[in-house]
């Protein structure tokens, strides 16, 4: 198990993951930033998420991965 810590940005505010989670894999890894970034857009608010996103990064804040949320959301039609 490694702590990871998912901080998310965009270029104009960024939120930092203080906390962390123990994850088993990058696979785990992955799936919980994409449940963060399913999580932050199902919010009440009406903020466009297309630039933000998830920095995987580990205890010592090396950075894992970036996950941006249009992944998450896919492409406009």
């Amino acid at each position: 198990m490694t702590q990871v810590y998912f901080h998310c940005s965009n270029s104009r505010e960024v939120r930092i993951d203080r906390s962390g989670e123990a994850v088993s894999d990058l696979a785990e890894a992955r799936d919980r930033a994409a449940c963060i970034v399913r999580s932050m857009i199902m919010g009440r608010d009406a903020e466009d998420w297309r630039d933000w996103v998830v920095h995987v990064s580990d205890d010592l804040d090396d950075e894992i991965f970036v996950l941006p949320f249009a992944f998450v959301l896919g492409k406009l039609h």
